[in-house]
C-alpha cells in the first residue's frame, strides 16, 4: 500500500516540476523578444512575420500555445527545429551519444578523485594531506571549467602539441574536455564526501566498532563510508545529469558535438523551438534521476519508508 502512495506522490511531484519548467521557458523565449522578428530580423515584411508567428503557434493565445505544447510534448514532440528543419527530439537523440561519452569519463575521474580524496581527508583531519585536499576543492570550486580547458589548451595542444585542441573521433579529443567538464565536480565530490565522513566518523556507531579492536581501516571503509554515501550519491546522479546536459561552455570552447553545443547553436541562431526541447528533456532528465534517487533512498533507508 505505501509502496502504490509513494510512486504517486512522487509522479505527481515530478508531473507538476516538468509542467512549472515548460512553461518558465515559454515565458522567457516571449520576455527575450518577439520569436519571429529575432528569427527573420528588424528588416522582414509584416506578411513574412505574420506567417512565422502562425508557423511556430504564436497567434494563438499563450494558454493555449502552452497547453498545445505539453501535450505534443507528452507524446514525445517536441517542435520542428527552424534552423535545422528537423524535429528536435531527433537532434538531441542525434547529439546525446557524443554528450555521454563525454560525461562519462569526465563522471568516471571526478568521483574516483573526489570520493578518494575526500575519504583520505576526512581520516587524516589533523594531518597536511587534510589541508591539501581542502586547498584543491576550493580551489577547483572557484576557478571556472572553461578556463581550465583554454589553460589546458595552451599548454597541451598550443605549447606541448600533444593533444588535439578540438573535434572528436579519438580518445586524444576526449581527454581536454573529460578533465575540464570533470574539473568542478571532483571539486564538489571532494568537499562533500569529506564533510560527509566526518560526521559520520564521529557518531556513536563507529566510535563502539573502534571500541571493539575492528582494524581502523575497515571502520572507515565497512562502518563509515556506507552512512556517508547517501548525499555523495545525490551529489553524484544530479551531477551525472548535469554534464551530459550542461555542458556548453566546455562542449563549445572544444567543439564537442554534443548537447551542450546543440542548446548553444540554438540561442546563436534564435531557434526557439530547439532551445525549448533540449532545456525540457534536460529538466526531465534532472526529474527522472530525482524521482529514481527518493525509491533508492526508501529502499536502503527504513526510517524513510515507515515515514511515508
Amino acid at each position: 500500500m505505501w509502496v502504490a502512495r509513494l510512486v504517486t506522490k512522487r509522479l505527481f511531484y515530478a508531473a507538476i516540476s516538468l509542467a512549472i519548467l515548460a512553461l518558465t521557458v515559454m515565458i522567457f523565449s516571449r520576455i527575450s523578444g518577439d520569436p519571429a522578428m529575432m528569427l527573420l530580423g528588424p528588416d522582414a515584411s509584416p506578411e513574412d512575420l505574420t506567417a512565422m508567428r502562425s508557423k511556430l503557434g504564436l497567434d494563438q493565445p499563450f494558454v493555449m500555445q502552452y497547453l498545445y505544447y505539453i501535450g505534443n510534448a507528452v507524446r514525445g514532440d517536441f517542435g520542428q527545429s527552424i534552423y535545422y528543419n528537423e524535429s528536435t527530439l531527433s537532434l538531441y537523440l542525434q547529439r546525446l551519444p557524443a554528450s555521454l561519452l563525454l560525461a562519462s569519463v569526465a563522471f568516471a575521474w571526478s568521483v574516483a578523485l573526489g570520493v578518494g580524496a575526500g575519504i583520505l581527508s576526512a581520516v587524516s583531519r589533523n594531518r597536511m594531506l587534510n589541508g591539501t585536499v581542502s586547498l584543491f576543492a576550493l580551489t577547483g570550486m572557484a576557478v571556472p571549467p572553461f578556463w581550465v580547458g583554454l589553460v589546458l589548451i595552451m599548454y597541451l595542444s598550443v605549447d606541448k602539441q600533444w593533444l588535439p585542441s578540438s573535434g572528436s573521433g579519438t580518445w586524444q579529443h576526449l581527454v581536454m574536455p573529460a578533465l575540464s567538464l570533470g574539473w568542478y565536480f571532483a571539486a564538489s565530490n571532494m568537499r562533500l564526501t569529506r564533510s560527509a565522513m566526518l560526521e559520520v566518523m564521529d557518531s556513536d556507531f563507529v566510535r563502539l566498532a573502534r571500541l571493539k579492536g575492528i582494524p581502523e581501516w575497515r571502520v572507515v571503509l565497512r562502518h563509515a563510508l556506507p552512512g556517508a554515501l547517501i548525499p555523495v550519491i545525490t551529489l553524484s546522479a544530479i551531477n551525472l545529469v548535469l554534464m551530459i546536459n550542461a555542458a556548453v561552455v566546455i562542449e563549445t570552447v572544444f567543439a564537442w558535438p554534443g548537447v551542450g553545443r546543440l542548446l548553444y547553436d540554438g540561442i546563436s541562431y534564435r531557434d526557439m523551438p530547439l532551445i525549448q526541447a533540449v532545456v525540457l528533456i534536460s529538466g526531465a532528465m534532472v526529474v527522472v534521476v530525482s524521482l529514481l534517487l527518493d525509491f533508492l533512498y526508501v529502499l536502503i533507508d527504513p526510517r524513510i519508508r515507515h515515514a511515508e
